[in-house]
């Protein structure tokens, strides 16, 4: 098992690393978005080229970043019925999402967006639109967004079978919305009387 964990925590570094740079992407994508309005409104021209880089850069972002998410424990999940149960139901439960629902999705779209992007890579895809870019990388950005989504599923089942038999603390104990808003407000009071 330490084996595993220690293939768990190399993951989890690699896609912390990728998910915080994901955050110069849409700056990046800003600063692209701003400067084709003002040259847009300014001197009545656009490029089409600048229109898909953005579009490329916030998909990259999305894509790239939704294992970050994932490893964070950030996705989106009912809390009205997930906190009604034990923290150990809840690992159940996260367990058997990720075995049954996020591993066979992201193993299926891995497959077939393989020979899809390979296909558009060597026919040398390029944009319908006059002056577009290149679609292979845009493509390919969906290809790797699920690789490392299945990486860090992976990474998280093993984190919870750790967990489970006690091997490891809860990287991400649960905290309602509702035990959020009552902490938060204790740190508002403890400010505010100090």
């Amino acid at each position: 098992m330490n084996v595993l964990l220690g293939l768990s925590r190399a993951i989890d570094r690699f896609n912390e690393v990728v998910g915080k740079a994901m955050g110069w992407l849409i700056l990046l994508a800003i600063l692209i978005s701003a400067s084709n309005a003002v040259v847009r409104k300014v001197f009545s021209t656009s490029s089409n080229a600048w229109l898909e880089a953005q579009w490329y850069l916030f998909g990259a972002a999305f894509l790239l970043a939704s294992a970050y998410t994932l490893k964070q424990n950030e996705h989106i999940r009912i809390d009205i019925v997930y906190g009604m149960w034990s923290r150990r139901t809840q690992h159940w439960i996260d367990l058997f999402g990720h075995v049954v629902f996020l591993m066979p999705f992201c193993l299926l779209m891995i497959y077939y967006l393989t020979p899809w992007v390979a296909s558009s890579y060597r026919s040398g895809e390029v944009s319908t639109n006059a002056g577009g870019l290149v679609i292979w990388p845009a493509k390919g950005l969906l290809l790797v967004g699920f690789v490392l989504l299945a990486l860090q599923g992976l990474s998280e089942i093993i984190k919870k079978i750790a967990v489970m038999r006690g091997l490891i603390p809860d990287p991400t104990p649960f905290v309602s919305a509702h035990e959020a808003a009552e902490l938060e407000g204790k740190a508002l009071v403890e400010e505010i009387s100090k």
